[in-house]
């Protein structure tokens, strides 16, 4: 007999594993047949990627055509699928991730044996590991507390790494480590120690194609356009200005101005542009479209665009990362192997068509290659009541219809439980909501409960 947690589990996946398993969408044959549910790829634009997205995926993971677009449209499915088995697994839930040049492999863990079978219904692979992701993440909390209160030069940074299960810190030697763990109360079962000697830095002041310019002296590169009620502009990096601080475009034409900024701490920022700029859901003036901010899975393919380096491509390695940079250390922040270099700060951090943050740091450069990390636009968004410019369109804040607590411009986490249409559902992937995306319409995004 199954164990209990297993009955359960399967039987919340039977739609998602149904949707999602090898990323098709599938629904089942009725008379009259109903419309059939909008696959992952579908609800975030996978299948529409520009070409200027998969020529660097192309070049930088050393995929062909066909093989990025694959990749997008499994990563979608991927994340819808790992965020429905999060839900049903609980406490249980240790993380997920993809591997393989087309993400074709995704792989959930557990602390729980008897969750296997519901995982590997699902279309997943299990990994029975020994920390469930909240108590590593409740541990790196820790450290980002302790790491306001002393010196973290040496240890410069530390991350959930859900693949191997375990709170890695990264330091040029262990003593700086120990003090970390003890000063934190962190158990050092938890951690693993990465030598590394990287000195990560942010990335500004340097030349850039679409560049802006901060009080005619240093340069950032734009993030992604937004809206806050009437008012355009864009989002960037924090360590590019301070609230005040006018901007001017890559023509030198006045722009706009810093409204708030946050860094250390956080690394986000937003300008308010003045009436002679409009605000897009393209990123760098090319063809890349920006159709929402569903948060994309570990693993994943992830790409930037920077005034210094143009289109870089490279996976998501670890969310929820704390790095030092020597003005201080940034929490929250996610870490790529996508490489950088400075002037390309603020820019556009971006999976298939939905963002995913703006370029805080990093180190190497787009030369020997590198580590970068990029704020998170989502809390970013939130932070500052701020709407992100898509291709959907529409209004904002507006309640659903026909009636319930779910309304587009809302910044949902996963877990988050709204109501729609007379239904309850629960969010399985963080992103922003937006007139298109009502709960009943994207089941990659809302589950039923």
């Amino acid at each position: 007999m199954l164990h209990r947690r297993t009955r359960a589990v399967c039987a919340a996946l039977t739609t998602s594993a149904a949707l999602f398993v090898a990323g098709l969408g599938s629904s089942a044959s009725a008379d009259p047949a109903p419309s059939p549910a909008p696959t992952a790829a579908e609800t975030l634009g996978a299948d529409q990627a520009p070409p200027a997205l998969l020529s660097a995926l192309q070049r930088d993971l050393g995929l062909d055509r066909a093989q990025a677009r694959e990749r997008l449209a499994n990563e979608a499915a991927a994340g819808a699928t790992a965020g429905a088995l999060r839900l049903s697994l609980g406490r249980d839930f240790a993380g997920a991730w993809v591997r393989g040049a087309e993400s074709a492999v995704l792989t959930v863990a557990t602390t729980d044996a008897a969750d296997v079978p519901g995982i590997e219904a699902a279309g997943a692979r299990a990994a029975v590991v020994r920390h469930p992701l909240a108590a590593l993440d409740a541990a790196k909390a820790r450290l980002d507390r302790a790491a306001g209160h002393r010196d973290t030069t040496a240890t410069p940074v530390w991350y959930v790494d859900v693949a191997t299960n375990s709170l890695v810190v990264e330091a040029s030697r262990r003593g700086p480590v120990s003090a970390l763990l003890e000063s934190a109360a962190v158990d050092e079962g938890l951690v693993r120690v990465v030598a590394s000697t990287q000195r990560p830095r942010p990335l500004y002041d340097l030349r850039g194609g679409d560049a802006y310019y901060i009080d005619n002296s240093s340069r950032c590169s734009i993030g992604f356009p937004v809206t806050r009620g009437t008012q355009q502009g864009f989002a960037t990096a924090g360590h590019c200005g301070r609230a005040g601080s006018s901007t001017t475009g890559s023509n030198r034409v006045a722009q706009g101005t810093f409204q708030g900024s946050i860094f250390p701490g956080n690394d986000m920022a937003w300008v308010a542009a003045n009436s002679s700029w409009t605000a897009t859901p393209y990123v760098n003036g090319s063809s890349a479209q920006v159709a929402g901010s569903t948060q994309a899975t570990v693993g994943s393919s992830v790409c930037r665009s920077g005034s210094t380096t143009g289109w870089h491509c490279g996976t998501i390695q670890q969310l929820n990362t704390s790095v030092t940079y020597p003005e201080g250390t940034i929490s929250g922040v996610t870490r790529t192997s996508v490489c950088a270099e400075p002037g390309d700060s603020g820019g556009s951090f971006i999976s298939g068509s939905q963002a995913q943050g703006v370029t805080s740091g990093g180190s190497g450069n787009c030369t020997s290659g590198g580590t970068t990390y990029f704020q998170p636009i989502n809390p970013l968004l939130q932070t500052y009541g701020l709407t992100l410019r898509t291709t959907g369109g529409g209004a904002p804040g507006e309640p659903g219809e026909p009636g319930g607590t779910w309304a587009s411009g809302t910044v949902y986490q996963p877990g988050a439980t709204v109501t729609y249409g007379g239904g309850t559902y629960r969010c399985l992937q963080g992103h922003q909501a937006q007139p298109g995306w009502e709960p009943p319409n994207v089941p990659a995004l809302w589950q039923r409960v």
